[in-house]
């Protein structure tokens, strides 16, 4: 019997996953039965876990269980379960909506272009929705544990941008999904195709996954119950010893907990033993997920106790600035009643925590030894590896040795770690010199570079937001000092003292005229091509980290910069000779102009910068006539 028969339209969301999803991933389709499985083998987890509570959630089928079936005649593809299950209100947020932030711009990355945005929406991770690319029509039917047996509810949809939901009577628990294939998806009939499927992704599921053998007629022609059999291994992969376990399976394995089409970059397994006992999974994707970026995210690893599943995302054993690492560790020594309250602040989460970071950069570290591979590391996680300088001084030195910049002595696009950069670094040199900018063009162009090129001085160029913050706690590395080659005046390796120049009336001039636009102006030893250049004052914030505060809404303290002029520059021994007051002030401002520009910044007043261009061009053109 069915009452309470509602029709509801997909999140729009929803409805633009479906069609693209259906067209980017038909040629990886088999994909929909490993997700199927993982989401039956989570829902079995889920119920171990609250039956540890409340055992009568068990019923009378304590044993958890996924079952296959196919049926040739009815065109239908069967995946069951008996775990949790799902109220009503339940199927409707589950099966209608994607309720994760940063869905919006995800979507807005999608192309219709089916290999790339393959590649997308497998970081996107696809779940149920799967079951559209081989099906014409869905049916789920489910039912929660410790619900009555008329709180069932069916689910139907083609995918088409509405479903159909409405209450029925079910007895077993948990969920069934079906799936009315399509005429070309028809292969997955075939039991033998299912079985191969199923152990080329899933067989590392610790629960039995049962298929079931085609039902054979009787004497009387009737139709025998289908018998089942187990075509997994069910074992909890990370509890075999390492040397029996195959990259096949340990890449098989992370693709199940992951929810990624593509194979990990690394991976780690560890067991510890003694008073602080554990085992961990830990893996390093390839592809950054398309919400890495909110830190408010789900993240973390699987935890189990005991091999009882209790959490998906225990983001208590690893810092945020690592919250890209999937994976799984089982602590056996932790209370089966844990939760995320009394992982916070329990004595041995904090050591695996402590242990699992260590492991992690060590893991990072071997990978950075293969440039190429760690390049790809680095291009999908560098910015949320930068994070950890700031947040964990305990390991700064281990992070920092893994961070790439580009740099003035490099290729475009070729990086180089801080390592590398002190190998090559000039005889007595003891400072490592950076420059920050907004993109690497204005840096490579900047200035301030030109006398670190005369000299022959490698700088790194650092351009992306998080940089100045980052650097603003790395002050040193392997006992060399960070420089910041556009902050205060200059000192250069082997010269005991900043560099002097005799002062000149021209600078209490400019100063004059330019008034509160500047802190003062001075003479530079750091210009070799360029008139003048802006530098930062020792305590100012640089223009990155005030657009990062300001973007967050807090109030950014005033701050001039110092204008630094060449003497020896043509222009400046012009400007020197210009008596006229009114001439000099629109040449004064000129200069100002010019460098601001040169940091990659508008002048005050673009309009009026356009002007004084305008009639010096004029004066030129009328001299030259």
């Amino acid at each position: 019997m069915t009452q309470n028969r509602e029709t509801r339209g997909f999140q729009a969301e929803v409805s633009r996953l479906l069609n693209l999803m259906i067209h980017s991933l038909y040629s990886n389709r088999e994909i929909f039965l490993r997700e199927l499985v993982s989401n039956a083998s989570d829902a079995c987890d889920k119920l171990r876990f609250e039956a540890l509570d409340d055992a009568a959630l068990l019923e009378r089928d304590p044993e958890p269980w996924i079952r296959i079936a196919a049926d040739a005649d009815l065109g239908t593809l069967t995946i069951a379960d008996n775990g949790i299950g799902m109220s009503r209100e339940e199927v409707i947020d589950n099966l209608g909506t994607i309720a994760r932030s940063g869905t919006e711009k995800f979507l807005a990355g999608l192309t219709g272009e089916s290999k790339k945005d393959a590649q997308l929406i497998g970081q996107f991770g696809v779940g149920f929705y799967s079951a559209f690319i081989v099906a014409e029509r869905v049916e789920v039917f489910s039912r929660r544990a410790g619900a009555a047996s008329n709180e069932g509810v069916h689910w139907e949809s083609d995918g088409q941008g509405e479903f159909i939901v409405e209450d029925v009577e079910r007895e077993p628990r948990g969920t069934s999904v079906v799936l009315h294939l399509r005429e070309d998806a028809r292969e997955f009939l075939d039991t033998f195709k299912v079985r191969e499927v199923v152990r080329q992704y899933s067989d590392h599921v610790a629960f039995p996954i049962l298929m079931a053998k085609p039902a054979e007629a009787g004497d009387d022609g009737e139709k025998r119950d289908s018998e089942w059999e187990t075509i997994n291994s069910a074992t909890a992969l990370w509890q075999r010893p390492r040397n029996e376990v195959s990259d096949e399976e340990y890449q098989g394995f992370y693709k199940h907990i992951a929810h990624d089409f593509q194979d990990p970059l690394t991976w780690s397994h560890n067991k510890v033993e003694g008073a602080l006992e554990y085992t961990s999974l830990l893996y390093v994707p390839a592809r950054a997920p398309f919400d890495l970026h909110h830190r408010e995210g789900n993240r973390g690893l699987k935890l189990y106790v005991q091999r009882v599943f209790i959490m998906d995302d225990a983001e208590q054993f690893l810092p945020l600035y690592l919250r890209f690492i999937k994976g799984v560790v089982d602590a056996p020594n932790l209370p089966l009643n844990v939760s995320r309250e009394l992982l916070q602040d329990y004595g041995p989460v904090k050591k695996i925590r402590a242990a699992l970071t260590k492991r992690v950069l060590q893991m990072l570290k071997k990978l950075s030894q293969d440039e190429q591979r760690y390049a790809g590391f680095w291009a999908q996680f560098g910015q949320v590896l930068k994070e950890g300088i700031g947040e964990d001084g305990d390991n700064r030195e281990a992070i920092a040795a893994l961070l790439r910049f580009s740099s003035s002595a490099g290729e475009e696009g070729a990086t180089v770690g801080l390592d590398s950069y002190l190998e090559r670094a000039a005889e007595g040199q003891e400072r490592i010199y950076y420059l920050l900018a907004d993109n690497l063009s204005a840096a490579r162009n900047s200035p301030h570079l030109e006398v670190f090129r005369k000299k022959g001085i490698e700088v790194l160029l650092l351009t992306e937001r998080v940089d100045e913050w980052m650097v603003g706690f790395l002050n040193e590395y392997q006992g060399k000092s960070l420089v910041n080659a556009a902050r205060g005046e200059l000192e250069m390796d082997g010269e005991d003292t900043p560099a002097k120049i005799g002062d000149s009336p021209l600078t209490g001039r400019l100063a004059e005229v330019l008034g509160e636009q500047v802190e003062t102006v001075r003479p530079t030893a750091r210009l070799v091509e360029s008139p003048a250049c802006l530098v930062l004052g020792k305590d100012e914030l640089g223009p990155q980290m005030r657009m990062m505060l300001e973007a967050a809404g807090q109030s950014v303290p005033e701050s001039k910069p110092v204008l630094e002029v060449n003497l020896s520059h043509p222009l400046i021994e012009r400007l020197a000779r210009v008596e006229a007051d009114g001439e000099f002030a629109e040449m004064a401002e000129l200069l100002l102009d010019q460098a601001l520009l040169a940091e990659g910044q508008l002048p005050r007043d673009p309009a009026a910068t356009a002007r004084r261009l305008n009639r010096l061009l004029q004066e030129h053109a009328s001299g030259g006539a």
